[in-house]
């Protein structure tokens, strides 16, 4: 991101977006990428623009699972470093029919149900940011908003003109169209990529999911190059605006300002990949012998433990064409 769009984390970048009117030209732009939908390496070219479906089972409308304060992210961007009575949450909002299939998720109910509809108007999705904005969450958070992506836009851009004001996360599977990424540019402050297999093979075994690895790492290069790596779990932050002063400690725990932009790249590579968390990243950095403009450190901070044994059975995973 240009040290324009970072220089004033009280007043998000897409604000100014919004201001030229270039808010409304993205929306329009996502929304042809719907009309042979490209939102996701899937690439499944069917009009959702006339509720046509295929791999996410997903039409025009966003289908939202739920949403409130959330407690469970990173310390710095829940507020859960602050002092007690402080932390007001992640606003989350959680987005239905994820366009993986993982054996072993955690919120299959919510992410994989594809037998409940959940349809929301824009109109609604747009309160719903204001409302956790109302409850004074510290940021609004997207989980699984890739195939989704340009209708949260179209909310967004309503929102705005409703007073929002908060920071944007982007909490994804990483499984996400680099082309669909460069039209959110200026858009998410943070992107929290969760960085899922090394092996292709193994991505295919437990995700029913093509081409994951290269994909993935196509995008998060694309994350990098908007936002930079200023976001680093192990390095201190000063407080964000609006959260007030922290206790003495804090910052070095929280590791971060949770208004400031950057990427956090998660990993949550299953035992059974073959390439441990350190061989993953050279690819999405370029390696040494990259471009100069693909190389520098992508952090990779905090990794998940998601690969639990809860997820749906291969029958409820979705589509047989997978």
């Amino acid at each position: 991101m240009s040290e324009a769009l970072m220089s004033d984390t009280s007043h998000p970048s897409y604000l100014r977006l919004a201001e030229s009117g270039e808010l409304a030209r993205r929306v329009d732009r996502l929304e042809q990428m719907l009309e042979s939908c490209t939102l996701c390496p899937w690439d499944c070219r069917v009009n959702r623009l006339k509720n046509e479906t295929k791999v996410c089972v997903a039409g025009y409308l966003p289908i939202v699972s739920s949403h409130g304060p959330h407690f469970g992210e990173e310390p710095a961007l829940s507020g859960t470093h602050l002092d007690a009575g402080q932390a007001k949450g992640a606003g989350n909002i959680f987005l239905g029919h994820c366009n993986l299939r993982c054996a072993y998720c955690q919120n299959w109910q919510i992410s994989q149900n594809f037998r409940q509809s959940g349809e929301t108007s824009f109109e609604r999705l747009a309160a719903m940011m204001l409302e956790l904005q109302e409850q004074g969450c510290h940021n609004i958070g997207f989980v699984s908003p890739t195939h989704f992506s340009a209708q949260i836009v179209r909310a967004l851009n309503l929102a705005v003109a409703g007073g929002l004001r908060l920071p944007l996360i982007y909490n994804t599977n990483a499984y996400d169209s680099v082309e669909a990424l460069r039209q959110l540019e200026g858009i998410f402050d943070i992107y929290l990529p969760d960085l899922k297999y090394s092996s292709s093979s193994v991505a295919r075994e437990y995700s029913q999911i093509p081409h994951y690895v290269e994909s993935a790492r196509a995008a998060i290069l694309e994350m990098y190059r908007q936002v930079g790596d200023k976001v680093v779990m192990d390095e201190a932050r000063a407080p964000a605006p609006g959260l007030g002063d922290p206790p003495a400690g804090a910052a070095e725990r929280a590791g971060r300002n949770p208004r400031e932009p950057g990427v956090d790249t998660r990993s949550s590579l299953p035992s059974r990949d073959p390439e441990p968390d350190g061989a993953v990243l050279p690819h999405a950095q370029g390696g040494q012998d990259g471009p100069a403009e693909r190389r520098g450190d992508v952090p990779l901070a905090d990794p998940q433990d998601s690969s639990t044994g809860v997820g749906p059975g291969a029958g409820d995973r979705g589509p047989s064409w997978i």
